[in-house]
């Protein structure tokens, strides 16, 4: 990297109007942008100039998926096909869409986990970077408590304070530079009611009040300041998803319990969409169209949502975008094209402002 020591961010320009011409620079341009001079290299890379260019609106909003890896892109060291109790996984990597560029890129793997990702991890944004967290070994299957946090300015993975207690199939949300996990089950199958908060500049872990019951296979939304933790079911139900969610005010820290918030006996994992006023619950992406209600999945981003799925068992994975509408009117799906090494299932997704 050259290193001209530039006395302003743009020669012959005050820095206040240099810095709103950087803010406009496409993020697909950071990379190459910040080797003009250390003094860009600096501010492109600091957490001040992402919350510049959030708080002006010139953040670039990408879907960020947990995604069956085809066999012919698996890396070369991972396990053909992971086997246990008679069920047969994929390796899962980490796939990109930005739907302004209709462009896919993948994610480079995690440094501790360069055969596939942990199987059933989840995925959150923070402040502009992806966090990974949890999930099972994808060699001994058992659960890990890792957390790792990918800069999409530096492009670099870098390994966070691991989660307090292992847990797999919880809720996860993110607000306001924290990431909220509740609920899920324990190494023994056990639902839990517990809930954290990873403070992702501190990377410290605070305990929260329980929730009033142990949720398992629970999903996380956060909607105006609230983490919603959406339906799951107890130990002893095994399977009876329940219509009920537990609603965390991120202000107040006091948790309280909506009914019928969901539809009873389905699974909410990566199915959980729009809040339907009209109905007082949330939409099943699956209720949006019989080509994807096998295996669903979807995430907002802004107007817009992408939505995966299939039309019947191990069919094949369709990609499709659908216009959010407020009180949870939807427009019909579109169907994207996407090359075929990015056709996989998808597990987790969120959509990361970069």
């Amino acid at each position: 990297m050259e290193d001209y020591s530039y006395s302003q961010f743009i020669p012959g320009l005050a820095d206040e109007l240099g810095l709103q011409c950087l803010t406009r620079l496409p993020y697909t341009t950071h990379r190459v942008a910040s080797r003009v001079c250390q003094r860009w290299w600096t501010l492109l890379e600091s957490p001040e100039f992402y919350h510049e260019r959030n708080s002006k609106g010139y953040t670039h909003k990408l879907a960020c998926l947990v995604q069956a890896l085809p066999r012919d892109e698996s890396p070369t060291a991972r396990v053909d096909s992971a086997k246990r109790g008679g069920e047969s996984f994929p390796s899962y990597g980490l796939a990109a869409y930005d739907s302004a560029e209709a462009a896919w890129r993948r994610i480079d793997p995690v440094p501790k986990y360069p055969d596939g990702l942990p199987l059933f991890c989840h995925v959150a944004s923070c402040d502009g970077k992806l966090v990974v967290m949890g999930g099972w070994d994808p060699k001994t299957y058992g659960a890990v408590a890792d957390v790792f946090v990918f800069d999409f300015a530096k492009n670099r993975w870098s390994e966070a304070k691991p989660m307090p207690t292992k847990r797999s199939f919880f809720a996860v949300g993110s607000y306001s530079g924290r990431v909220y996990v509740a609920g899920g089950h324990d190494e023994s199958k056990n639902a839990l009611s517990s809930a954290w908060a990873y403070d992702l500049a501190r990377d410290e872990w605070t305990e929260l009040a329980r929730m009033s019951q142990g949720r398992d296979e629970c999903e996380g939304v956060v909607i105006n300041g609230e983490f919603w933790v959406v339906s799951g079911y107890g130990t002893e139900s095994q399977g009876a998803f329940e219509s009920s969610a537990e609603v965390y005010d991120i202000g107040s820290g006091q948790w309280r319990r909506v009914e019928g918030a969901w539809v009873e006996r389905a699974c909410p994992r990566g199915r959980v969409g729009v809040w339907k006023e009209s109905e007082e619950r949330f939409m099943s992406w699956a209720e949006l169209d019989s080509a994807v209600q096998v295996g669903a999945c979807g995430v907002g981003l802004g107007n817009w949502a992408l939505v995966m799925g299939s039309a019947y068992q191990s069919g094949a994975h369709g990609f499709f975008m659908v216009e959010l509408n407020k009180g949870g009117q939807n427009g019909k799906l579109e169907k994207i094209s996407v090359p075929a090494e990015f056709c996989g299932s998808v597990q987790s997704a969120c959509c990361v402002e970069i």
